[in-house]
């Protein structure tokens, strides 16, 4: 399994990668039972849409249910796709840019390199982080049919090397981009069906699709924060909504 702190998500990376947890659950976990049991916990899970948002490190992973038409979560975590004193996995491109470069001034081949090595790195977190996910998901009597990943409108970058070395402020977009790439990479392992939802068309897109007011909405979502506990900033927020959305979409 991969580790993946569940706390603090937004701020301060060094507690992202803390002592190793499981994933939270709201709900009741199944006991053990045999191959025949465990299938038929499969044939009659609830369906849970996945909302993920990226930061630096990994992503904030919420699991909604939506049951007579209300929202609830049952799983609220951070999946890792950067390990704790590993910034190769951590932030590939701050470790390329703070490199020599070529006689032309692009990113070098030591550089190059680096970044390959800290996105394969990234990639197999994020495969061992999404298989905890969807364990901890089994263990409730649930199941992943659809996820949602929160993208913006950066998706006209094509070479993510040279975007990050050419201004140091295109480093951290690049980061940003790198943990989405890996989730996409584990959702493709996984065989889970992707939406990628636009962030900021993320409201209007909600209150369409839910045909209520954004009012409503987020009194909504500060609701079910109270079932979860902390944290349970912006960024849980979003990752709530976007799995609600993907849930309900595919009903």
């Amino acid at each position: 399994m991969g580790s993946h702190s569940l706390h603090e998500s937004g701020h301060g990376t060094s507690r992202q990668f803390a002592a190793a947890q499981q994933p939270r659950r709201f709900g009741s976990k199944a006991p053990l039972g045999d191959a025949r049991m465990n299938a038929d916990r499969r044939d009659t899970a609830t369906p849970v849409g996945l909302g993920l948002r990226a930061l630096k490190g990994g992503a904030v992973v919420v699991g909604v249910a939506v049951e007579g038409g209300e929202p609830r979560v049952v799983l609220s975590t951070f999946l890792a796709t950067g390990a704790e004193g590993d910034r190769l996995s951590l932030e590939p491109y701050h470790v390329a840019a703070e490199l020599k470069r070529d006689p032309q001034g692009r990113a070098s081949a030591e550089a190059a390199a680096a970044v390959a090595e800290g996105r394969r790195r990234q990639d197999q977190l994020a495969a061992k982080g999404l298989h905890a996910v969807v364990r901890a998901l089994e263990d409730a009597r649930c199941k992943p049919v659809v996820a949602a990943l929160l993208v913006n409108r950066a998706g006209w970058i094509t070479d993510l090397l040279e975007y990050s070395v050419s201004w140091p402020e295109h480093v951290p977009v690049a980061e940003g981009l790198a943990v989405r790439d890996a989730l996409r990479f584990a959702f493709k392992e996984y065989r889970v069906e992707v939406a990628e939802l636009d962030e900021k068309s993320l409201p209007e897109l909600a209150a369409n699709t839910l045909d209520t007011s954004s009012m409503a909405i987020d009194a909504r979502l500060k609701a079910l924060g109270a079932t979860v506990g902390r944290p349970w900033r912006k960024e849980q927020k979003l990752a709530c909504l976007s799995a609600w959305l993907a849930i309900t979409m595919q009903r």
